[in-house]
């Protein structure tokens, strides 16, 4: 599982009038945003120093830059048409929100070479985020649209955010430093498969269920 996981409840009934004014409604969150991002842009420099000469990062600046990242998971969630419920302007976790962002504590040791090479890691990264900022911006359009004018929101737009608003936050925490694994696309883990083996071994490879015991009298 990948150490920070986003989480979205779905709700189909929605505010038409909050969801078409929530550019303007998002105003105080976006100036907070921009004020948090100027320390951010700090405390992920202090972290690469840190990491780099002594290979852990600082509790107090993960705890702070894990904050940041709850912060900004919740504020996309709500922005982005996932939910009408107004997000905290704090960085504490916030189980009860409809929106959840779930981050893992630091490792015990990262790798010097992997935190100084992280821009030239991450240049794939940038043309990814490219693409699904445009999934996520049409997906975010069509969710406006579909309220506005129903009051509901289509399930399948709803999943479709919560992948984009989860990928985005994950490539985050990859940038801030907090991970060295690259972002999934979604938070589900691998399904289980069965080894490569011919379609009859396979078969009888699968569990079967067992006969029913006759009841003893």
């Amino acid at each position: 599982m990948y150490p920070l996981t986003y989480q979205a409840d779905y709700v189909e009934a929605r505010n038409r009038w909050t969801v078409g004014f929530r550019l303007i409604l998002a105003i105080p969150w976006l100036i907070l945003a921009y004020v948090y991002m100027i320390a951010v842009s700090v405390t992920v420099l202090l972290a690469w120093f840190a990491l780099l000469f002594t290979g852990r990062y600082p509790q107090g600046l993960y705890n702070f830059n894990a904050g940041f990242l709850r912060f900004f998971g919740r504020f996309y969630g709500w922005a982005y048409l996932q939910t009408d419920v107004y997000p905290p302007f704090g960085f504490e976790p916030a189980p009860s929100y409809p929106v959840r962002i779930d981050v893992a504590p630091a490792q015990e040791s990262y790798s010097r070479l992997k935190v100084f090479f992280r821009p030239i890691l991450a240049l794939p990264l940038y043309f990814v985020l490219y693409v699904v900022g445009g999934i996520h911006n049409g997906g975010s359009f069509l969710s406006w649209l579909a309220i506005v004018f129903t009051g509901r929101q289509p399930a399948g737009v709803h999943n479709l955010l919560t992948l984009t608003n989860g990928y985005l936050v994950r490539v985050g925490a990859y940038l801030m430093l907090m991970t060295e694994t690259y972002p999934p696309l979604s938070n589900q883990d691998v399904a289980p498969t069965l080894p490569s083996l011919p379609a009859g071994q396979q078969q009888a490879a699968l569990p079967t269920e067992q006969p029913a015991q006759p009841e003893e009298a």
